[in-house]
């Protein structure tokens, strides 16, 4: 069986069906990236799908487990559920300093009792992409232009989970093959081709958020291309471990 990662659309969705009962349900959005895993027959997909309960990460099957929804979440399973993304590596030692120090002022100290709200698990998601290819000053201050008062998620020009679900689905959106993993020969071949179309499509998302003056657009749209090429910068850094450790066993 394949590992099980999610798609940051798919982290993304999995955190906002954790935000309300209406709509998919966590399991639901399991089940689908269990069924979505490549090289699979529709009967391998029901034996998947069948063996959810024992062949899941664990963090996977504690969420399945929520009842309620707008829960709250510790850095461990944060760090747990990040390690499901894609292109992601998260620990919880450093996961634990962006909190206390790198950026403190983006998170804030737990908004659900001793744990941390599902908006702050997404910004926490957001800086791991970002530091892809900035530093952590440089991600304080773009993410601040985004989200203002961390206490108050009424003045964010976007809500942080609609921010990480909408640069996701720019990064889906641009050349995907049926795994689901962006294509290498178009990164690689066409990189200019990929930054306008980035840009085009961060254009396209903000036109839809229609509370916003022209500067704030601006500064959207601007931060979904910085947010999207950092993403795939992950790709590439990870695509890059893989040739190394090939090269290693040769």
């Amino acid at each position: 069986m394949h590992p099980l990662t999610l798609t940051r659309k798919e982290m993304a969705n999995l955190l906002l069906s954790l935000q309300s009962t209406e709509g998919v349900s966590p399991i639901d959005i399991i089940k689908d990236a269990v069924i979505a895993l490549p090289n699979r027959s529709n009967t391998e997909n029901e034996t998947a799908t069948a063996r959810m309960d024992s062949s899941l990460p664990a963090i996977f099957e504690k969420v399945m487990r929520i009842s309620k929804r707008n829960v709250g979440l510790s850095i461990n399973e944060i760090v747990a559920l990040g390690n499901q993304i894609e292109y992601s590596s998260f620990s919880a030692s450093a996961v634990q300093n962006w909190v206390k120090r790198d950026v403190r002022g983006l998170i804030g100290s737990p908004q659900k009792g001793k744990k941390y709200s599902l908006e702050q698990a997404a910004i926490l998601f957001i800086v791991e992409d970002l530091k892809s290819t900035l530093d952590f000053v440089s991600i304080r201050n773009l993410l601040t232009l985004i989200f203002n008062n961390i206490e108050d998620r009424h003045d964010d020009l976007i809500d942080p989970l609609h921010y990480y679900i909408t640069y996701s689905s720019i990064f889906e959106e641009l050349d995907v093959n049926r795994d689901n993993v962006v294509d290498v020969d178009f990164r690689i071949h066409h990189g200019d081709q990929a930054e306008v179309l980035i840009f085009q499509k961060a254009e396209e998302k903000v036109k839809s958020i229609e509370h916003l003056d022209e500067k704030e657009k601006s500064i959207i749209q601007n931060a979904l291309v910085i947010s999207t090429l950092s993403v795939q910068t992950s790709y590439f850094q990870s695509i890059s471990r893989q040739f190394l450790n090939s090269t290693i066993l040769i």
